[in-house]
């Protein structure tokens, strides 16, 4: 997708202690309401239409994650998720709330990758909970999530969207740093679309002896997955990408090494913007 820049942000936008405030201005010189609360456990970033400006309702700081504004072009919204410290450790509990409002088309950029790292026999765990509200668009391009060696971690997302509303989602998942076999993972997804499932997932990759079975990983250590949602994009690869039961596909890919799946992840992630 092509995003243009933002035309200019007042001074007035900040973040100091977690607090967003002020007014961007937006192309053709719209105003952009900011606005945000103190820092807390859980990241949360809400964006909606209000006449004819966009208004970032919050930009909450998290414990693990700070959101900010990169750039408004008409109802076109690029917010980066940048890392404020070192994650995933024992008893980390990374969350994160997203709200889609009507008509806007939201990205989510995200400058750096995740790490899971040794847990030395405690638990982690990575939550998001997303809604789309109609006609509004989620692009959420994730940076890779690396599982290490003695890692325990359990993901979960929740997508709901409203009638009209799509997603394109992209994701890597490294088990293991270089030379490693990497540790314990357990992703559930969970997408409804006008109330209805969509998609309900449930990947257990906990034991490493299970998962190199044939069926499930083998020898493969990297999983790439794209999702379109709410919508069934033109081309589907084959043998590649399913298509769900309602508008929507899945794309994977499986892999030895992360840098051999990219050109194939780009390609479908290019492919299935809404």
């Amino acid at each position: 997708m092509s995003v243009s820049t933002l035309t200019s942000v007042v001074p007035a936008v900040s973040v100091d202690g977690g607090v967003v405030s002020g007014v961007g201005v937006g192309a053709g010189g719209k105003e952009v309401g900011v606005r945000g609360s103190a820092s807390g456990l859980v990241t949360r970033v809400v964006v909606r239409r209000n006449g004819s400006h966009v208004d970032i309702e919050c930009l909450d700081r998290g414990e693990f994650l700070v959101p900010r504004l990169l750039d408004v072009t008409g109802h076109q919204v690029r917010v980066a998720l940048v890392g404020c410290c070192a994650m995933l450790v024992a008893g980390d509990a990374l969350e994160l709330d997203v709200v889609v409002g009507a008509g806007i088309d939201l990205e989510l950029v995200e400058p750096s990758g995740t790490v899971a790292y040794n847990a030395r026999g405690g638990r982690a765990s990575w939550t998001a909970r997303v809604t789309v509200e109609s006609d509004g668009v989620l692009r959420w391009r994730t940076a890779s999530i690396v599982i290490a060696s003695g890692a325990d971690l359990t993901r979960d997302m929740r997508v709901d969207l409203a009638d009209g509303a799509r997603a394109v989602l992209s994701e890597t998942v490294v088990l293991g740093r270089s030379g490693e076999v990497g540790g314990a993972l357990r992703s559930r997804q969970h997408v409804t679309y006008a109330g209805t499932p969509l998609l309900i997932e449930d990947l257990d990759l906990t034991d490493p002896t299970l998962r190199d079975y044939p069926g499930i990983l083998g020898a493969h250590r990297v999983l790439g997955t794209v999702l379109a949602l709410g919508y069934r994009p033109g081309a589907l690869p084959t043998p590649s990408a399913t298509a769900l039961a309602g508008p929507g596909a899945l794309a994977r890919a499986l892999s030895a090494e992360a840098h051999t799946i990219d050109d194939a992840m780009h390609e479908w992630w290019t492919a299935w913007q809404p």
